[in-house]
């Protein structure tokens, strides 16, 4: 029968412990390598650019890998297999968006992931003048490539695409395109976005006017006339002073003779206006209407409406170019012929043009005439 050595035991038992111990430290050693290799790449700063910040534009559906190699094309960091097991660790891999963001330059891997995490989508402008037509305005959005102008277009006359923004019994949305600074991130675009988000500017500017008012008043009528003002003056203290005239003059059935009416949708216009012009009937030219044309010959803004809704109670029936962005404003014809003689034929003697209309349709014999060159 062999008998147990206790010390052959023991022996066993000591080279375990050795070997569980140097395991155990080569593993430490291995963590404690990994821990700075992935430290190190983590809080390193980001590559030397000349720009403090950059954008960059991370698609939808981006991997994380993706994203990183995204933000180091941005030269935001540079890119290597530790940066989604940082973006892991750190527990954002999860919360990084998609989007268009500006982000701060010379930063650390970490640092940088933790701000696109919180970033702001970037936000674009485009600032549209009052007065406009809306063939204009589909102009400066194709212009800018935010939408095709024709589609901008066609929507204008789109019964319902008009109907379902509540414009029920408007045929065109001229008119209703409310100019103003719109803000819109980089999915943001097509004309059905921003026709819309117009319309809707121009629902909450028109609640906000009419809301004391006492009773309900004509829309359209108010906006035709609205487009009118905008379009003869660029004075903001002259706009409730010339809806004060054309209100006076519709009350008398005195034809308004507003030239913006007349050239409304004559193409090619070359900004004179001629005979021909002032005589072709078209359901926009007040020369030969009667009362308001057809609709809004623009877009305007909230000062002109709120002249068209709260026009100055006045006198006046004519007004007249003063060649410096202001107009003379005349109670009597005879008065108005005298401004006409001392503004008109002096600008027209400075740029060496003599001659004024004299046919039948001559503004000055009946009624309001204003500079064909718009301040």
């Amino acid at each position: 029968m062999n008998e147990i050595n206790p010390s052959d035991s023991c022996s066993k038992y000591t080279g375990w412990k050795r070997v569980a111990i140097l395991a155990a430290l080569f593993l430490f050693v291995i963590a404690g390598i990994g821990i700075w290799w992935l430290t190190r790449y983590a809080y390193a700063p980001g590559p030397d650019n000349e720009n403090e910040s950059v954008i960059v534009v991370i698609e939808k559906g981006a991997s994380v890998r993706q994203i990183g190699e995204t933000l180091a094309r941005a030269g935001l960091i540079k890119y290597d297999i530790r940066f989604p097991i940082i973006a892991r660790l750190s527990g954002d891999s999860g919360r990084l968006k998609a989007g268009e963001f500006r982000l701060l330059t010379g930063k650390s891997v970490l640092e940088t992931i933790r701000s696109l995490v919180h970033a702001k989508v970037v936000q674009h402008t485009i600032t549209l003048p009052e007065g406009l037509s809306g063939q204009e305005m589909a102009m400066l959005f194709e212009e800018r490539g935010l939408c095709d102008s024709n589609s901008y277009l066609a929507l204008m006359g789109n019964s319902t695409f008009i109907r379902n923004l509540g414009m029920e019994g408007v045929s065109s949305l001229e008119g209703y395109l409310f100019p103003d600074t719109y803000y819109f991130t980089r999915e943001q675009k097509g004309a059905e976005h921003f026709v819309t988000m117009q319309v809707r500017r121009f629902h909450k500017v028109w609640e906000e006017l009419t809301e004391s008012l006492p009773t309900p008043v004509d829309r359209e009528k108010i906006v035709t006339l609205a487009s009118i003002v905008e379009k003869e003056t660029g004075a903001a203290g002259e706009r409730s002073l010339i809806a004060g005239v054309f209100y006076n003059r519709l009350k008398k059935n005195m034809r308004l003779q507003s030239d913006p009416t007349v050239v409304y949708g004559v193409d090619n216009f070359d900004g004179t206006i001629t005979k021909k012009h002032l005589k072709t009937a078209t359901p926009y030219n007040t020369y030969v209407l009667q009362g308001l044309p057809a609709g809004p010959i623009a877009n305007p803004g909230k000062d002109s409406l709120h002249a068209a809704l709260y026009p100055a109670i006045t006198e006046y029936l004519y007004f007249v170019s003063q060649n410096d962005g202001t107009h003379y404003f005349s109670k009597t014809l005879r008065e108005h012929n005298r401004a006409v003689q001392k503004y008109q034929r002096k600008k027209s003697r400075k740029s060496g043009k003599q001659k004024m209309r004299e046919d039948p349709t001559n503004v000055s014999a009946e009624g309001i005439i204003k500079s064909n060159d718009r301040e």
